[in-house]
């Protein structure tokens, strides 16, 4: 009986071994997936925009009975050159104080001085005349408008995490916005702390 058991055993395993060695399935799985192509640039770079929160700061704002949604036909157009900001205690945004933001979060007022969010569509007076080098200067190094010995880039600008981003990743997010409607808009000027 304990032979006809052991060999029952033995045809049990050797069933379960052989079925497990011939199943291609998941090796068909890994092969198909491996043999895709690598993320189109222009899908990688929509996708990284969004997860990356480039609309918070970049996309005006429209208030809905839902509270402020983003105005997608003004996608990432920046601090609206018409727009006004309200009146600014100066003496609440001095060193160790606090640092102020417009209701849409489309710019901030502290110690650097009142700075705005910059328009990311490829018209001329965004990024349209920039080249990848100047965008990845301007996104890892923080120079402004990606020029060698351009001024800082501006808080709340947060410069300092995009430099750890990947050349592929960056050029997907240039794709990207290359590729979105352009819209005439010219951000105003940073204003200087004295100015305030």
């Amino acid at each position: 009986m304990k032979r006809v058991l052991s060999y029952l055993g033995m045809i049990f395993l050797s069933i379960i071994l052989w079925t497990n060695c011939t199943d291609t399935s998941n090796t068909k799985a890994d092969a198909s997936s491996t043999a895709k192509e690598a993320p189109d640039p222009l899908e990688r770079g929509k996708y990284l925009v969004g997860i990356i929160g480039c609309g918070d700061c970049h996309t005006p704002k429209k208030m809905t009975d839902m509270g402020p949604v983003p105005d997608f036909d003004r996608l990432l157009m920046g601090f609206p050159a018409e727009a006004k900001l309200p009146a600014i205690n100066k003496s609440e945004i001095t060193p160790g104080k606090w640092v102020l933001f417009a209701g849409d979060l489309m710019a901030a007022v502290g110690p650097w001085g009142i700075s705005y969010a910059a328009n990311l569509t490829p018209h001329d007076s965004g990024i349209g005349t920039w080249s990848f080098e100047q965008f990845k200067r301007a996104m890892t190094e923080g120079k402004h408008k990606g020029l060698e010995n351009g001024r800082p880039v501006l808080p709340p600008m947060p410069w300092q995490s995009y430099r750890e981003m990947s050349d592929q990743d960056l050029e997907a997010i240039y794709t990207y916005l290359m590729s979105i409607k352009p819209i005439e808009n010219v951000v105003p000027t940073v204003v200087a702390p004295g100015e305030i």
